[in-house]
């Protein structure tokens, strides 16, 4: 009877024994799944988020653009202000920063875009295949560097010189200057872009023409953006050394241009 017992006891805790182990094994199972679940759940969110934002920038060019050329151009005015003349934000000359505001957002996203994309399409039939291209296949299609060598020099030799700079001044006379006559605006905007021209034309091939040689082969969606940031550092340093605004009671001061 004893041994019948003793028997029965060894059996129900072994039974016991096993079902604690298991049960132990799944716990220790699920507690080091679920940091991995969820680990694998946020990077496959920050992916969807990612591509979700590259995709939208891929569909809307032309608006992701548009929004970079207005607030970077802005925010560079900014930092010239605040951070290297140390103005306090009561202190910032916002008639100065509207100048940048219209001219980043009207010229450098709008009429550039209409420039650089829609007429360079064009212009230039092998834009849209070199660009697709991977970096080694550029190097091996003859026609699509030559379209890209003629879209840098396009770059700076017409479109800079001749429509950028006079359309900036003129841009600057309208916001900066005294007169509502638009001839005035060209006429003086012109006048200040001949007295500046040598040195505006060399900043220019100094800094735009290794940038083109990078842009034009970058995939066409993010051709202005990169074009942009570029022009963030240049903004800055324009608007700090030559961005005020005029002001009649003090000697006149020569003036140059943010570059695109």
């Amino acid at each position: 009877m004893f041994s019948v017992y003793r028997t029965s006891v060894c059996s129900i805790a072994s039974t016991a024994s096993r079902r604690v182990y298991h049960n132990s094994l799944r716990n220790l199972k699920a507690s080091v799944d679920r940091p991995a679940e969820s680990a694998a759940a946020k990077v496959a969110s920050e992916t969807v988020t990612k591509e979700a934002s590259s995709s939208w920038a891929k569909e809307n060019p032309f608006l992701f653009q548009l929004g970079v050329a207005t607030v970077k151009t802005s925010a560079a005015d900014l930092v010239a202000q605040m951070v290297a003349e140390r103005k306090s934000l009561e202190e910032v000359d916002w008639k100065r920063n509207a100048i940048f505001v219209v001219f980043g957002f009207a010229y450098l996203g709008g009429f550039q875009y209409w420039l650089m994309v829609t007429k360079y399409r064009q212009w230039f039939p092998t834009m849209d295949r070199f660009a697709k291209l991977p970096f080694a296949d550029k190097l091996k299609d003859t026609a699509g560097i030559l379209d890209a060598a003629k879209m840098v020099l396009f770059d700076i030799t017409v479109h800079l010189p001749l429509i950028y700079f006079p359309t900036y001044y003129t841009v600057k006379e309208f916001v900066g200057g005294h007169s509502w006559n638009p001839i005035d605006w060209i006429q003086d905007g012109v006048g200040k872009y001949c007295t500046n021209a040598k040195e505006d034309l060399s900043a220019m091939i100094k800094l735009w023409g290794p940038s083109d040689c990078i842009q034009f082969v970058l995939p066409v969606h993010i051709r202005l953006p990169f074009r942009h940031v570029v022009s963030f550092f240049w903004t800055a340093y324009v608007s700090f050394t030559r961005g005020a605004i005029e002001d009649d009671a003090t000697p006149k001061i020569t003036e140059s241009i943010e570059t695109n």
